[in-house]
């Protein structure tokens, strides 16, 4: 991608009504637009982040056996109704009529929808276990919006649900999804600790919340310092197997939640050179709730006696666009943001450093060719900004890697690599950059584990 041909409204000024790092910068690098209280637009490089980790999200699902499908944001009331929640939700639920005056509402969540799909075309226990799940947009009336996409009322989610023959079986799915989960946040490049967690609204009694830590979290978390370096599991491809040992393993270190901390064994259990007292950001959420919706709602399969059995039901979500400013509020600096390459807009960028220069030009359009036939995902600013501009852009977006291509360099038949995260400059002859660009940005892709 040339810059001279994108659309990237960088501002120089530091917007006013942001009130944290990651709302600031996502308004500065030109990745979000606010539209109304609560609701953004994502604009082109925003959107690219975003649909890097929705990739993310949905490869680690497919892998676990979720099975993925799209649901409409817009619900019936009458199934709400079914299962008790209509009522009972609050001012958080937009609620509309359409024009023949029925109750609808704009989906916070999909628990009964999918119930409701699930009832209509499985009948048997030769069917189970199955796990169904979309990434759709959401609506929640937040009374206090804040934070960007950190607590807007429209954003994006993915929702998975989970139903088995039996609690047993149930469990077995909630560990799925919990080493699913573990996978997908080192693949998006952060560390993301599971904690007791309380269920709210969606019921249960077996709930966890992954947790990014940052100084701008919105509560309090309390976790053991060794889950900071704790290796993520290497497992088979689909997840066949017992995984209840690496969920005890990863659950027997004390992490929690200020909702679910109990301070007495927070203390007892972890030695207080160990105790990490923080703040965190929730960015995954998982539950197993049992019966609560197919038993009202009338979900049932023929079990292997011939009777009729009650389904035992899970839910896990992820948000993509809370993960993106959590991502952010974990990794960035004075310039600006610090990217991932996983998740990067882009994985390097090309600096012309005199656009205009002849050899410049040439040489900045042949590494930028050679980049992109090599795999690299590149953006070439070949603007007539001045250098420090440019520099100050590059460092203000967060590409991982900047090529830096300029007359004085290309005298000597060098060019430099300027490492975002560290600030660390090399130079190396012209014909060696592209190769050494693909070695230092292959193994952080995180393909897999």
């Amino acid at each position: 991608m040339r810059l001279s041909r994108y659309f990237l409204p960088v501002l120089r000024e530091v917007p006013k009504e942001a009130e944290i790092v990651s709302h600031r910068l996502m308004l500065r690098a030109g990745l979000i637009r606010q539209q109304a209280s609560g609701m953004y637009s994502w604009l082109p490089l925003g959107y690219r982040v975003l649909m890097k980790v929705k990739a993310i999200i949905e490869q680690e699902q497919d892998r676990s056996g979720a099975i993925e499908l799209l649901m409409p944001t817009l619900q019936s009331a009458d199934l709400w109704r079914e299962s008790g929640r209509y009522d009972a939700y609050g001012k958080e639920m937009l609620r509309i009529k359409d024009r023949n005056e029925r109750d609808m509402l704009y989906g916070p969540t999909n628990e009964e929808m999918i119930t409701d799909i699930f009832r209509t075309y499985v009948k048997s226990y030769k069917d189970l276990p199955l796990n169904l799940y979309h990434v759709q947009w959401k609506f929640r009336d937040e009374i206090r919006p804040r934070f960007g996409t950190m607590r807007s009322r429209e954003f994006l989610m993915k929702d998975a649900y989970s139903f088995d023959l039996d609690e047993a079986s149930a469990v077995k799915a909630y560990h799925r999804m919990f080493v699913a989960y573990l996978r997908t946040f080192y693949r998006l490049g952060v560390t993301a600790i599971p904690m007791r967690a309380d269920t709210g609204p969606i019921g249960g009694d077996l709930s966890h919340e992954f947790i990014i830590l940052a100084d701008t979290g919105e509560s309090a978390v309390f976790c053991h310092a060794d889950l900071l370096e704790k290796p993520i599991p290497a497992i088979d491809t689909d997840y066949r197997g017992d995984l209840a040992p690496i969920v005890a393993d990863w659950t027997s270190l004390y992490a929690a939640t200020e909702e679910m901390v109990d301070m007495g064994a927070f203390e007892a259990e972890v030695p207080e050179a160990k105790r990490v007292s923080a703040r965190g950001i929730e960015v995954g959420h998982i539950f197993y709730f049992g019966t609560k919706y197919s038993a009202p709602m009338k979900a049932t399969v023929t079990g292997p006696d011939g009777k009729e059995v009650t389904v035992h039901m899970g839910s896990y979500g992820i948000g993509p666009t809370r993960v993106v400013p959590a991502i952010i509020e974990a990794s960035h600096d004075e310039a600006g943001i610090i990217w991932p390459v996983s998740v990067a807009p882009f994985e390097a960028v090309v600096i012309n450093l005199k656009s205009g220069d002849a050899d410049s030009d040439a040489a900045s359009e042949k590494l930028y060719g050679e980049l992109q036939n090599a795999g690299v995902d590149a953006l070439y600013d070949d603007t007539e900004q001045g250098a420090g501009a440019k520099f100050s852009t590059a460092d203000l977006i967060g590409i991982p890697y900047q090529l830096i291509v300029g007359p004085r360099g290309l005298k000597s038949g060098e060019v430099e690599i300027k490492h975002r995260k560290t600030g660390e400059r090399e130079t190396l002859p012209v014909a060696a950059a592209v190769e050494r660009l693909r070695g230092l940005i292959e193994p952080q892709r995180r393909n897999k584990v």
